[in-house]
């Protein structure tokens, strides 16, 4: 006679992905922090989304910069508020550049590029100096040399490639130079390093994977050194959780919008305080409000919107909300 054992089965949860959870950090950006941010284009918006969030940002006083060589050299220029002179700029086809600045900058006028790239050294001098938070993008590993000086360019500003030797940063080499930063001016600060998770793909898919992969062995020696430094995830997100290609944008190497929403989400809950956190829908529905097209601007129902904003914006005064109240403030005088 045989017995058969009776076996249940007990039903799993698919999983489809490796969600990244990310552990909070033990310090927290509140909205009295003064946070000053450096680096990619994806530096850019993540500064982008603090600064629509009514926190205290200052972002890349020089336009965006890709590579941690330049990212260093800028810091360096703004700790020590060095000016730009007429030997940083170059002429070329009806228009002034720097190789230390972004294409934004680019002037007609030699004069005017000095005057726009020296205001951008004082305010991020001031900004920097003040700062509680440093926010560091790095998004490739590969730099461009002017052959004739040696030095690495920010920019290249489509000159022509025979001026330049393209050569990729060593982990020994990004290490160095941060140490010297962590050990200096930004001993006083938190510190957060991410690498972007935008694909160089101009560099060829194995470059760019060699690129990211030196970045990211970098900042784990540096995070490694320092108490004050700290990793976010952000190439994980999007490389091991999200994974996939409808999280980019048709371009195939910028993360899509929702891509950035989620990384918003985790970045948010990982570093800011549960105040803020809690602050955060408030604040939303004010600047969508400001951002609202009355039907009837002069109209008594918008005039009564716009005493209800004041009186939101007036039960919030740790929030900067000036701009908004001048804009509400205009319908109801």
């Amino acid at each position: 006679m045989y017995i058969c054992a009776h076996r249940t089965n007990t039903p799993h949860k698919m999983k489809f992905r490796t969600e990244i959870n990310i552990k909070p950090f033990a310090e927290k950006i509140d909205h009295q922090s003064h946070i000053f941010s450096i680096g990619s284009c994806f530096a850019q918006y993540m500064a982008d989304e603090l600064l629509e969030a009514k926190f205290d940002i200052c972002s890349n006083p020089f336009g965006v910069m890709f590579n941690p060589a330049s990212i260093h050299a800028a810091l360096h220029r703004l700790a020590k508020c060095e000016l730009f002179s007429h030997e940083d700029i170059v002429f070329d086809r009806d228009r002034w550049f720097s190789y230390d600045l972004h294409s934004s900058f680019d002037e007609i006028s030699s004069q005017c590029i000095l005057t726009q790239a020296n205001a951008s050294v004082a305010e991020g001098n001031m900004r920097l100096e003040d700062a509680d938070w440093v926010v560091i993008t790095f998004g490739t590993a590969w730099v461009y040399t002017l052959n004739e000086s040696g030095k690495v360019v920010a920019n290249c500003h489509k000159q022509p490639a025979s001026n330049f030797t393209r050569h990729r940063l060593s982990v020994t080499e990004i290490v160095e130079m941060y140490d010297e930063l962590m050990r200096g001016m930004l001993a006083d600060k938190q510190v957060i390093f991410t690498v972007s998770p935008v694909r160089h793909l101009s560099d060829g898919a194995d470059e760019n994977f060699l690129s990211k992969a030196t970045l990211k062995v970098a900042v784990a020696e540096i995070v490694e050194r320092f108490d004050n430094a700290h990793y976010f995830p952000a190439y994980e997100i999007i490389n091991d959780d999200l994974r996939d290609y409808r999280f980019y944008a048709d371009d195939l190497c910028h993360p899509s919008t929702s891509a950035r929403e989620y990384i918003r989400e985790k970045f948010f809950g990982a570093i800011l305080s549960p105040k803020s956190l809690q602050l955060l829908p408030r604040i939303k529905k004010i600047v969508r409000a400001r951002a609202h097209l009355p039907f009837e601007p002069m109209g008594k129902n918008f005039k009564e919107f716009c005493r209800q904003q004041i009186q939101e914006i007036d039960s919030l005064p740790e929030i900067d909300f000036s701009d908004e109240r001048e804009y509400f403030a205009t319908f109801i005088e």
